[in-house]
């Protein structure tokens, strides 16, 4: 059972926003991101650190130098700044000083984890993030996505079946951090390049197009 929870397939969009301005994202264009721990607004310990591993990833896609994460959370620490809201309390201007980063992304976990032991025990992970030029202190773009494993579930028949795929969904979590799988999903949509998205960086084959439109 917990294999066949795990052969979920996920679909579905982030979430809605409103149109995006980004006349000061093509004002200052940055070429490296510096990505700092997320701050964690749930009550799973996990999410900061499952979520910022899978940072790094889309960013590289989307045409940005990303500053390696596990290096910058220590330099954080080795500083005498140990936890995200600390971290988050560091200027931009300090930011560029000390890793000479162009832009800085802020993220802010507002959902973590299972939505419930029983009835289905949905995985949610949904975040928001603001991406600020570290030279000016400029907010460049804001965004927020989610995910959950119920975009790929089918139906269940009545409350035998919920309480069926909650037994399962329990198995399944029990093996590993369900959220990490989600996260990934979460952030993908969260920093990509399609509408409402992140302009391409300055890798990217698209990075001439998006900052001449």
């Amino acid at each position: 059972m917990a294999l066949l929870a795990t052969t979920v397939v996920f679909t579905g969009c982030a979430t809605k926003q409103a149109d995006v301005d980004y006349s000061a994202f093509r004002q200052h264009p940055p070429k490296s991101i510096l990505v700092l721990p997320p701050l964690n607004n749930t009550s799973d310990l996990r999410a900061t650190y499952s979520v910022m591993s899978s940072t790094t990833l889309p960013l590289a896609e989307a045409g940005y130098y990303v500053f390696p994460v596990a290096l910058v959370d220590q330099t954080f620490k080795e500083n005498g700044l140990q936890n995200p809201g600390e971290m988050h309390q560091t200027s931009p201007k300090k930011l560029n000083e000390i890793f000479g980063a162009d832009a800085a992304l802020y993220i802010t976990i507002t959902n973590y984890g299972a939505t419930s032991a029983l009835l289905g025990g949905d995985v949610v992970v949904a975040a928001q993030a603001s991406l600020i030029d570290t030279r000016t202190g400029t907010t460049l773009w804001e965004g927020k996505a989610s995910a959950s494993d119920a975009e790929g579930k089918q139906n269940q028949n009545g409350l035998v079946g919920l309480l069926v795929q909650g037994i399962i969904n329990q198995i399944a979590n029990s093996v590993g951090d369900p959220g990490y799988r989600i996260g990934r999903i979460t952030n993908h949509r969260l920093l990509n390049t399609g509408k409402r998205g992140l302009l391409p960086g300055p890798r990217s084959p698209k990075f001439e197009q998006a900052q001449g439109q």
